[in-house]
């Protein structure tokens, strides 16, 4: 099942058929261990909805309330790489290798809610920075107990040459306004997504794409659970926390984004999220 943030309240997507939830909180609805379960519920009691040219499928709003986007990092192989070399040039050591290799996670605050974008919103690469990518990241919600009930998809946007000055500068490469994206909904499945899920990135340029690539969740270093578990060990999220898990689909060190790019992350079934670099 899928949850859709609109204008005029929650939509639900099951089996193709659209329902207007009658609790219009997000804060609320999403808040609960038994999310899906609770859904299904709704369903019996719901007239699914008719959308035509006359009633159209309302303005989709980015799938989140009042919670806080955190993010994971070096969680697969090829990211650690990026970042090693990263570090390299700068004159770092070997931060990103032994992150890789330890028992605990990296994980860092991304963003507010109120700075987040939703699908086909406008990310944005900084003024100061000379080297920025989109990260494609399956992004997990969790709810106050630190229950995973959903999935959605998360832009990343990294720059990568402020990053690679200096790791103490991740805040400033990572967390800045036009930074954070979700959507294009909040996935709501019965089981966890299997290993094979496949992420996909592409990137148009003046209507062609410059780049393509993808990786399946079993290149994972780490497991969802664990990095909840480390991220809830010492903080409370009162109405539930999204986390970014990461990204093993990088482009090449000789790309950087342009302004009017767009970014294309799809994640079956959860969608695709699309975003144009303002």
């Amino acid at each position: 099942m899928k949850l859709y943030k609109t204008e005029h309240g929650i939509l639900l997507e099951k089996e193709d058929l659209f329902y207007r939830l009658h609790e219009s909180d997000w804060d609320l609805v999403v808040n609960r261990d038994d999310l899906y379960e609770w859904l299904e519920l709704q369903t019996e009691n719901l007239i699914s909805l008719t959308f035509t040219d006359d009633i159209p499928f309302p303005e989709i709003l980015p799938p989140i309330g009042s919670q806080e986007v955190w993010a994971a990092g070096v969680t697969y192989f090829r990211s650690r790489t990026a970042r090693m070399e990263e570090s390299e040039k700068a004159g770092g050591g070997n931060f990103y290798d032994r992150v890789y290799d330890a028992d605990r996670p990296e994980l860092f605050f991304k963003s507010t809610a109120w700075r987040v974008v939703g699908n086909h919103g406008t990310v944005r690469i900084r003024r100061d920075s000379t080297w920025d990518v989109p990260e494609p990241e399956l992004t997990l919600f969790a709810t106050t107990s630190g229950t995973l009930v959903g999935y959605t998809i998360g832009n990343d946007m990294s720059s990568r040459s402020i990053e690679g000055e200096n790791p103490l500068y991740l805040p400033q490469a990572k967390s800045y306004t036009g930074s954070t994206a979700l959507g294009p909904c909040l996935y709501v499945p019965e089981e966890p997504l299997p290993a094979d899920t496949v992420i996909v990135l592409s990137i148009i340029r003046n209507n062609e794409e410059v780049f393509n690539g993808e990786i399946t969740l079993s290149q994972m270093k780490r497991n969802h659970n664990e990095l909840l578990g480390f991220l809830y060990r010492e903080l409370s999220f009162p109405q539930g926390c999204y986390l970014m898990t990461g990204t093993g689909v990088i482009p090449p060190s000789d790309f950087t984004l342009q302004k009017d790019d767009i970014v294309h992350i799809t994640i079956e079934p959860i969608g695709t999220l699309t975003n144009v670099v303002g």
